[in-house]
């Protein structure tokens, strides 16, 4: 089909030019002398982004889900006690993912569309007085459902409760997209891919560990070989990785935290928000509704968007992509056929979003689905329009 491939699943995203010029090179020696300054800008920028001075950057070839089990045999032992929250199809897997690896996991089943709720964090811990709990797992953005959860809120309940259970966090859909402060929220681990809002293909692992996670590694019995963050953490600090890495990948990576920095954090966020904000509103004009129930939890990287009832999500995603040539993520796990995703996240602008709810809208209505053409696209310019004429008032004072 003629024209642009729309991919506006929440990741991976689109590629921008520049990260692809920049691992556009011959494959170099990752022995040779020019790798520790390019892995040491990588783990400098990373920092930054993650926001923490007291973390160390973690690096393997792979993907979110090498991430969780990294996350996981390098801080709590087989038989050890975790609380997760079941608030979507990915905080389900990372449960998952720990309890096949021997982890004993308390898992709380939690309406999907909801966030994870810090007074239940502050309760379940509290009524931990033997400090049973190891660690508590939170999905920050919880990609089928598009909920940000409070992370600020959970540190605050851990915290209350007086408990010493480390705090691992998904960050996948969050990480240059989501305002996320790893060390004012006291976060031990945090991880994701580059295929999201770091706009990078898929096919590297990344990790930001805390000095209590790294203590508790030490101390870890897990089975663990090439997830033990313990020689690439040694090797890195000399510029060299343990296995042979994703070369190519750490160019792309550098120009991309390279990117985020340049266009600095604060405005990577307002972007974000932006954008969410016109596609939300975009989505109510349409007559459609957003799975999150609480307005003060929705994702900015992407938008749940529940069909009415009798009509097949699964339709709208088909008739997008072989009508329109744009992809729009499926629902998952509970919510297949109930909800189709639109993700705004990565390297995107105002055009591309209108042109996105434009793109649902004519999806929606060639799936069966009675929406008023026109009237989401035009909520979106509404919006955008008068949030340039806000900012040109701001910066006119």
């Amino acid at each position: 089909m003629p024209g642009r491939h729309f991919l506006q699943i929440p990741g991976p995203t689109n590629v921008p030019d520049r990260i692809l010029r920049a691992m556009d090179r011959p494959v170099p020696d990752h022995r040779g002398p020019g790798l520790p300054a390019l892995v040491g800008e990588v783990l400098s920028g990373l920092k930054q982004v993650f926001q923490t001075t007291r973390g160390e950057i973690v690096l393997y070839p792979g993907s979110g889900t090498a991430a969780w089990e990294a996350s996981l045999v390098n801080t709590v032992s087989p038989g050890e006690r975790v609380l997760a929250f079941n608030i979507g199809h990915f905080s389900h897997l990372y449960a998952d993912c720990a309890r096949r690896l021997g982890v004993a996991v308390d898992e709380v089943d939690l309406p999907w569309g909801d966030g994870v709720p810090p007074h239940l964090v502050r309760e379940r811990l509290a009524g931990d007085t033997a400090h049973a709990y190891r660690a508590v797992l939170v999905v920050h953005n919880e990609t089928s459902t598009g909920v940000a959860s409070d992370l600020r809120a959970i540190r605050e309940a851990m915290r209350s409760a007086g408990h010493p259970a480390l705090l691992l966090v998904d960050v996948v859909s969050a990480l240059g997209s989501l305002d996320f402060r790893f060390d004012e929220w006291e976060v031990d681990v945090a991880l994701t891919g580059t295929q999201k809002g770091l706009m990078l293909p898929p096919g590297m692992a990344i990790l930001c560990a805390g000095p209590r996670a790294i203590e508790a590694g030490a101390r870890s019995t897990a089975p663990r070989y090439y997830f033990d963050w313990r020689p690439v953490l040694e090797e890195t600090r000399r510029g060299y990785f343990p296995y042979t890495p994703a070369t190519l990948m750490l160019y792309g990576l550098r120009e991309a935290v390279r990117m985020l920095l340049e266009e600095g954090l604060p405005t990577v966020f307002a972007r974000h928000r932006r954008l969410a904000e016109a596609v939300r509103r975009g989505v109510t004009a349409s007559g459609l509704s957003i799975l999150c129930r609480d307005p003060a939890l929705v994702s900015h990287s992407l938008t749940a968007v529940v069909v009415p009832a009798g009509a097949d999500a699964e339709a709208v995603v088909r008739a997008a992509a072989q009508r329109l040539n744009l992809a729009l993520g499926t629902g998952l796990g509970r919510l297949k056929g109930k909800a189709f995703r639109i993700g705004h996240l990565g390297s995107l602008n105002e055009l591309e979003v209108i042109a996105t709810m434009a793109g649902v809208e004519m999806a929606c209505a060639a799936s069966g689905i009675r929406v008023p053409l026109g009237a989401g696209v035009a909520a979106c310019q509404r919006f955008l329009m008068e949030s340039h004429v806000a900012a040109a008032q701001t910066a006119a004072r």
